[in-house]
C-alpha cells in the first residue's frame, strides 16, 4: 500500500513534467503564429458531437489568447439533410453541389445562419471567448454570382442551372479585418449576397477558401473527415507543393470528395494564402497540433 501511495505523486510529477515540456516545444512555433490570420473551415463532420464542438471551441479560445486571430468558416451538409427531410423537402446534388431553389436555399440560410452558427458562437464563449456570428451577407462580405455547372451527359458538355447556388466574386474583408487585434472571434456562415438582392449558397471550402484569400491569410485549415491527402501507397502525405497537387489529380491519385478540397487550396495559394492544410477535424486538438507542434497534422500544401 505504501508504495502504491508513493507512485501517484510520481505519476503525477511526470504528467506535469510532460506538460511543461509540450509548452516550451511549442514556443517557436507561438512566435512563428504571433498575430497572424489564421481561417478554419469547419466542416459538418467535425461538429458531430458536443464534446467534438467544446474541444474545437476550446481550441480556438487558447490561439486567441495567444494572439492568433483565427476566422472560423463553417458548413453545416448533414443538418441541412435533417431539416430538408423534415420539411419534406427533397434534395439533390450535382458535381457535390446542393441544387438550390428557392424553398432549398431559405432552409439552407436558417439552418447553416441560425442553429449552426450560434451553436458555435456560443461554444466559443463558453469556453471564456467572445464570439460573433456573422454571415456573407454581412456589410456584403461575400458578393456572389450564380454557380453554373458542367457535367458530361450522353457524350456531350452540358451547362446545369443549379438555382441559388453562388461563386463568390468579391469579398470584401475589411468588416473581418476589424477584428483583428481585439478580442472578438468571428464566425462565418457561408450565405453569399447576390448583386440583385438574391441569398447564394455557398460551399462551406469555397467560401473558406475565397475569405483566405481576401484576408491574405497566413494558413487556411480546411477540417474534415480524413487525415488528408493520401498518396498512391494509400498513406498521408505530410506536404504536397501545388504542382504535385496537379501531377496526382491528373494520374487520379487524388479523386473523389478530395478534388473539391485540392482546388479550393490552389486558388487560395494563387489568391495569396502562404499556405493550406487539410486534416481531419475529428482527431483531437487538430488544430493545435497542426498549428504549434513540429510534426503538424494533415496534409499541408504549399505554392
Amino acid at each position: 500500500m505504501e508504495s502504491d501511495r508513493m507512485d501517484k505523486p510520481v505519476a503525477r510529477n511526470r504528467d506535469w513534467i510532460a506538460t511543461a515540456r509540450t509548452l516550451s516545444e511549442a514556443l517557436p512555433y507561438l512566435q512563428r503564429y504571433d498575430g497572424a490570420t489564421i481561417v478554419i473551415k469547419l466542416g459538418g463532420h467535425a461538429m458531430g458531437s458536443d464534446a467534438a464542438m467544446r474541444e474545437f471551441a476550446r481550441d480556438v479560445v487558447l490561439m486567441k489568447q495567444c494572439n492568433v486571430n483565427p476566422v472560423v468558416v463553417h458548413g453545416g451538409g448533414p443538418m441541412i439533410n435533417e431539416m430538408l427531410r423534415r420539411l419534406d423537402i427533397k434534395s439533390e446534388f450535382v458535381d457535390g453541389k446542393r441544387v438550390s431553389d428557392a424553398a432549398t436555399v431559405e432552409v439552407v440560410e436558417m439552418v447553416l445562419s441560425g442553429r449552426i452558427n450560434k451553436a458555435i458562437v456560443q461554444a466559443i464563449n463558453a469556453q471564456g471567448g467572445k464570439a460573433l456570428g456573422l454571415s456573407g451577407k454581412d456589410a456584403d462580405l461575400m458578393i456572389c454570382e450564380k454557380d453554373l455547372t458542367t457535367v458530361e451527359k450522353d457524350g456531350e458538355t452540358v451547362t446545369l442551372d443549379l438555382g441559388f447556388v453562388g461563386r463568390p466574386v468579391q469579398v470584401n474583408p475589411g468588416l473581418l479585418a476589424s477584428f483583428l487585434g481585439s478580442d472578438f472571434i468571428p464566425v462565418v456562415a457561408p450565405i453569399g449576397a447576390g448583386r440583385n438582392g438574391e441569398t447564394f449558397n455557398v460551399n462551406g471550402d469555397t467560401a473558406a477558401g475565397a475569405i483566405a484569400a481576401a484576408m491574405q491569410a497566413d494558413r487556411l485549415l480546411l477540417l474534415t473527415d480524413v487525415a488528408g491527402v493520401k498518396g498512391a501507397d494509400g498513406a498521408v502525405l505530410a506536404e504536397l507543393s501545388a504542382a504535385g497537387v496537379r501531377e496526382l489529380t491528373a494520374q487520379g491519385v487524388i479523386a473523389g470528395g478530395m478534388i473539391p478540397k485540392t482546388r479550393t487550396a490552389l486558388d487560395a495559394l494563387d489568391g495569396g494564402v502562404r499556405a493550406v492544410v487539410i486534416l481531419d477535424g475529428r482527431a483531437p486538438h487538430a488544430v493545435l497540433l497542426e498549428l504549434f507542434t513540429s510534426h503538424g497534422a494533415g496534409t499541408l500544401i504549399r505554392g
